[in-house]
């Protein structure tokens, strides 16, 4: 059943023209330089200190690293994250 749930949610991403990240409730980056990052679709904050943010997701979690980290801005599903960003992971 998930299989063809799966499967049906991306022909109709693709029939749509729709992305993926809004159909599979997928995380979206977007990244200016090391210093800015900007994270929608999350589940919470798990973890957060000035040399490390971890946040969940819908499967897995995401952790960014760096110095200074500051949370500009977040909202019920994006975060707005400042400082010197020096690795971005996802973990399972």
């Amino acid at each position: 059943m998930r299989r063809i749930k799966k499967k049906f949610r991306k022909v109709t991403a693709e029939l749509l023209d729709m992305p993926h990240d809004v159909v599979f409730d997928l995380p979206r980056l977007t990244m200016i330089g090391d210093c800015q990052l900007y994270i929608e679709n999350h589940r919470g904050v798990v973890h957060f200190s000035s040399e490390r943010l971890r946040l969940a997701l819908s499967k897995g979690e995401l952790e960014v690293t760096g110095t200074s980290l500051v949370i500009r801005t977040i909202w019920t599903e994006e975060v707005f994250v400042e400082g010197q960003i020096t690795n971005i992971q996802l973990i399972p």
